[in-house]
């Protein structure tokens, strides 16, 4: 069993905060790099600075001024009517989780996502949904660590998409 040291780990050397609009482009061109490398051959359309209107909320992290991750929640735009009604709650879709390479597996997209769940909560957001896909290595056990659950897998085999929902605690519930 290898011996662990007490000596503290450093803190973090990163800051999590909402994005300002001044920011919005280089965020938008490092969610659409982002996106190009995890999506490699498929079509997507590229993001803009419409992600950031009322009702959304994009946050970043920055080591010293560099752009290290980003992520957001937009309303839920009831695109799966077929699937989905959430008509009854406060629903908000978590998009663009991207981290760069160089920070992963050193807890700031979890950080991130928590940073997220604050400010839904103060939004009065009662459900978060997303979706995501299983050759993106490690993201359904990710939201599920999250507390997210699975409601539905589409049987499509060119993206294999995973719906997750997760019900957002009131305040006087935290």
């Amino acid at each position: 069993m290898p011996h662990r040291s007490s000596t503290p780990s450093p803190p973090p050397s990163w800051a999590i905060q909402p994005v300002p609009p001044q920011s919005f482009d280089e965020v938008v061109q490092f969610i659409n790099t982002a996106r190009n490398g995890m999506f490699p051959g498929r079509s997507l359309s590229p993001d803009n600075a419409s992600l950031f209107k009322e009702g959304t909320c994009f946050l970043e992290a920055r080591d010293g001024k560099n752009l290290i991750a980003a992520i957001g929640y937009i309303p839920y735009n009831h695109r799966f009517p077929q699937f989905f009604n959430f008509h009854d709650l406060n629903t908000v879709e978590v998009v663009r989780l991207f981290v760069h390479p160089r920070y992963r597996r050193c807890g700031l997209a979890a950080a991130l996502f928590t940073a997220l769940h604050d400010e839904a909560v103060n939004a009065d957001v009662e459900r978060f949904y997303l979706h995501t896909h299983p050759f993106l290595d490690g993201a359904i056990k990710f939201w599920e660590k999250r507390g997210f659950e699975i409601i539905l897998l589409e049987d499509d085999p060119y993206w294999e998409t995973t719906h997750m929902q997760l019900m957002v605690k009131r305040r006087e519930e935290v």
